[in-house]
């Protein structure tokens, strides 16, 4: 049962990808990337489980906030052009 699920988001990974590639706005691409990312996340859950390898886990959450951060600051970078924006000032510093 766990070698169908890794081969179905190994699937999911390849169509994830191809969006990635192919999206047709810069968001549609982030969206792939964050999808990519919480894909990997299930993998690695997956394959830590079929090799009998708890610590895969742990590399997974670590992971999973890595791929959370990321995907805010390349939306935060795409929005406001610059990571140094600050809502309160309404300008960058």
């Amino acid at each position: 049962m766990f070698t169908g699920a890794a081969a179905a988001l190994l699937v999911a990974l390849a169509l994830a990808i191809l969006r990635a590639i192919k999206g047709p706005t810069v968001f549609d691409r982030a969206l792939a990337g964050n999808t990519v990312g919480s894909l990997a996340i299930l993998l690695l859950a997956v394959v830590g489980f079929l090799t009998g390898r708890p610590e895969f886990l742990d590399i997974a959450l670590t992971y999973g906030l890595l791929n959370l951060i990321g995907t805010l600051a390349v939306l935060k970078f795409f929005r406001h052009g610059d990571l140094a924006y600050d809502p309160e000032e309404g300008r960058e510093r």
